[in-house]
């Protein structure tokens, strides 16, 4: 932990100077220079610091920016996606949850619940797997072929007797979800569980998360499904459009 704290300490350094060598590190940390280089030469292997090769001196490095971006990007679709995940869920009265990608899980990232919602299971913070769930079916489908690859060369736990665990039962369900603009999940994570997601969108088309409505399986029946769904691209469609995506 303490190498973990110190690694931290020297990027703090750096964010707060600007720049700085290998003693001037090692002087703020109180340690030894070659500890102090060690620890730069580690955040440097991971792009979090660079150098400047003529003087010396290190400096922030594009890894912090990839990781400040991934957390703006978490931030915005939290705020931008309140209202709307609040009026899905006055609306259907049901729970809904926004998700984002975060490696092998849909984590989820906000969340209300409707009127008629008789859970009171909580799912925000909820790390959850991607072949099981709306959101993480949403998420999975518009990745790139490399993600979609190496998730599928995983083994696929068996959450209930309805979860998909063949990479090529998956693949051909992630390929309908791109042409549908939907994901379901029935009952595959949960038993009496069933939930729709779509995409939600970056101003640039990139698929940055999913909303999704948890409805329990007796209030999920066929002639309400098309209304669900419905009602979530649309909210879907409307928070990108407050991402900056134009539809």
């Amino acid at each position: 932990m303490q190498s973990v704290d110190r690694a931290v300490s020297v990027l703090e350094i750096l964010a707060r100077h600007g720049e700085a060598g290998v003693t001037e590190v090692a002087d703020e940390l109180g340690v030894h220079k070659s500890t102090a280089f060690r620890l730069l030469g580690v955040l440097e292997n991971r792009g979090l610091v660079a150098q400047e090769q003529e003087r010396g001196k290190y400096y922030l490095g594009a890894g912090v920016l990839r990781l400040a971006g991934a957390a703006a990007v978490r931030l915005d679709i939290s705020q931008e996606g309140a209202p709307v995940c609040r009026g899905l869920a006055d609306e259907l009265g049901e729970t809904v949850n926004i998700a984002v990608l975060d490696n092998t899980a849909a984590v989820n990232i906000m969340q209300a619940r409707g009127p008629a919602s008789v859970t009171a299971q909580n799912w925000l913070g909820r790390r959850t797997p991607l072949h099981a769930t709306s959101s993480g079916k949403a998420l999975l489908a518009h990745q790139a072929e490399a993600v979609q690859q190496a998730y599928l060369a995983r083994k696929l736990p068996r959450l209930t007797e309805r979860t998909l665990t063949s990479p090529a039962a998956l693949r051909r369900e992630l390929a309908e979800v791109v042409d549908r603009g939907y994901a379901v999940a029935i009952e595959e994570l949960e038993l009496g569980l069933r939930a729709v997601a779509a995409p939600v969108r970056a101003h640039d088309g990139t698929v940055i998360g999913a909303i999704s409505v948890s409805v329990p399986a007796y209030r999920l029946a066929e002639d309400r499904l098309a209304e669900v769904v419905k009602r979530t691209v649309a909210a879907a469609a409307e928070l990108s459009r407050r991402m900056g995506y134009a539809c």
